[in-house]
């Protein structure tokens, strides 16, 4: 409807069955400045004269010939074009009132009625109906807000009855609108403590009583209608009217999934980069020991080979002397005892010093290799050969399986001697006497796992001991020795299985570890045709 900005700018339908009463009706209007746009007589016409000229204001009498009263008119006319209507009659039973109040008239005038009754009564309806209307579009202004925000948000009473919920908040509570409206909000808005399950005291409950603004504690969960959980923010404010009295309350609460997940992302990030640091210190680390190790094992390497050197040659000098040395089935004297002492100490040291180097040097991908064709049938017997002595001496029986038909192996002949006996050396270290250590070697047919290729599966298993299972994992380690009741009773460093490892890996093979039944087996795979990669 049109901005009223004067009476001559207000435009009037009449709607009166009586032709006289029309008349002076309009002359009236006119003569306070009123602009009667039509008369109509009945309310069927009435609804036609007013679709045609949209007027201001409607004077409607209740009582109307043909079969649509002035109520019933009155009605469709609100209902489709929401203009206000005042009614006139020259009845005022308690019935026709009560009719009439239904509809929401904007004036009620009894028959005959003075002008100035009209101008007020036409005045006050109009007036009326300005306010409704602003705060009607206010209203729909509000509402368009609350429907627009990202987050829920539900408006209460003061008695805890839910009377707005906007479409977000439908969504996260699983309500729709008409269903929670007039509902208790803790039916609506069902929230409980995250990890103790329990239920909290709804916000709106200190809002009402503090009159100010309240949060929700962390950790608090949303559950839907359906069920549905999810992790909220939320807050409460008071509405006050104009008088400063809280009259309800506005809650507004969100989801923070996708918060709390990129909250989570980043402490991952974090964690992801901390721990990057302390992999590149522990790096750092590593690189400083292997280089330190290094710089030890060549400054002691000299010295001990000299060592050597000189219990070699006084060893040869005192025989040349004497008869120290000349008989060796008698009891040895204390001086050749302290000679061996020293012979076997130094060679221990070396072996580490060597064993060191040689780690350094695989670590750095530095160690030479030079592939040669091997004749498995003689590089393993010869290897065990010396072990016999040992053998013989821990009551210790070796056994030696070697396919005849076993391929020539192209690979590293040092480095395999050294892997062989190596773990000869370790079975001989760990096996009981009166047990047994076998070594076999065979050729596995090829398959996808070995690139349709070839390979040679070598084995050494003793018998009479078991590693536990839990401590498989850390064989290879450097250093590393298998926990026993006398941890010193068997001599080494720990770094010849590492490595064995090492070697296996620079040969392109694998090897692995296996113990149950009272029995320990290391199985190495390698190529027959050594190809470096």
């Amino acid at each position: 409807m049109r901005n009223i900005t004067s009476i001559t700018s207000i435009r009037i339908l009449i709607v009166e069955d009586e032709g006289i009463i029309a008349q002076d009706m309009q002359d009236c209007l006119e003569d306070l400045g009123y602009n009667v746009i039509a008369i109509a007589d009945t309310g069927e016409k009435a609804l036609k004269k007013v679709a045609e000229t949209h007027p201001d204001l409607v004077l409607m009498d209740i009582r109307l010939k043909g079969d649509m009263d002035g109520i019933q008119a009155a009605e469709q006319i609100w209902e489709l074009f929401q203009i206000p209507v005042i009614y006139t009659t020259g009845h005022s039973d308690k019935s026709t009132l009560e009719r009439a109040k239904q509809t929401a008239p904007f004036g009620y005038l009894i028959k005959p009625f003075e002008e100035r009754e009209l101008y007020v009564a036409i005045e006050t309806a109009l007036r009326r109906y300005q306010l409704e209307k602003q705060l009607k579009e206010r209203e729909e202004w509000l509402q368009t807000i609350f429907r627009s925000i990202g987050d829920g948000v539900i408006v209460v009473d003061t008695k805890y009855c839910v009377k707005f919920l906007n479409p977000r908040g439908e969504s996260m509570t699983g309500w729709k609108q008409h269903e929670a409206i007039d509902e208790d909000l803790t039916k609506v808005f069902n929230i409980v403590h995250e990890k103790t399950r329990s239920a909290i005291e709804n916000p709106v409950k200190e809002v009402l009583k503090s009159g100010s603004l309240f949060y929700l504690a962390p950790d608090t969960l949303l559950i839907s209608k359906n069920g549905t959980e999810m992790p909220i923010d939320d807050s409460a404010a008071p509405l006050k009217n104009q008088k400063g009295e809280v009259v309800g309350c506005v809650l507004v609460f969100r989801d923070i999934t996708e918060r709390r997940q990129a909250e989570e992302r980043n402490r991952a990030l974090e964690r992801a980069k901390l721990l990057e640091k302390q992999m590149a210190e522990l790096q750092r680390l590593n690189d400083s020991k292997d280089e330190f190790l290094s710089t030890v094992s060549h400054e002691l390497r000299t010295p001990l080979s000299n060592i050597k050197m000189a219990i070699e040659m006084l060893e040869v000098v005192l025989a040349r002397q004497g008869d120290l040395f000349a008989n060796p089935t008698a009891d040895p004297s204390p001086a050749v005892r302290y000679f061996q002492i020293l012979r076997d100490q130094c060679e221990r040291q070396l072996n580490l010093v060597n064993d060191l180097l040689d780690l350094q040097r695989l670590n750095a991908d530095a160690y030479t290799l030079t592939p040669t064709e091997i004749n498995l049938q003689e590089l393993i017997p010869h290897v065990a050969d010396a072990f016999e002595i040992c053998l013989q001496s821990n009551q210790q029986t070796l056994e030696v399986n070697i396919s005849p038909d076993l391929p020539s192996l192209i690979s590293d002949s040092s480095s395999l001697t050294r892997i062989v006996r190596e773990l000869i050396n370790n079975a001989c270290k760990y096996t009981p006497p009166g047990e047994y250590i076998a070594v076999n070697a065979c050729a596995l047919p090829a398959s996808e796992d070995t690139a349709k290729k070839e390979i040679l599966q070598l084995s050494v298993t003793n018998s009479g001991v078991e590693i536990p299972a839990h401590e498989l994992p850390r064989v290879f380690d450097k250093f590393y020795r298998i926990p026993s009741e006398d941890r010193w009773k068997q001599s080494g460093t720990g770094l010849g299985l590492a490595l064995v490892k090492k070697l296996v890996d620079y040969l392109n093979g694998s090897i692995r570890v296996e113990s149950s039944n009272r029995q320990v087996s290391f199985i190495v795979q390698l190529p027959f045709n050594y190809e470096k990669v």
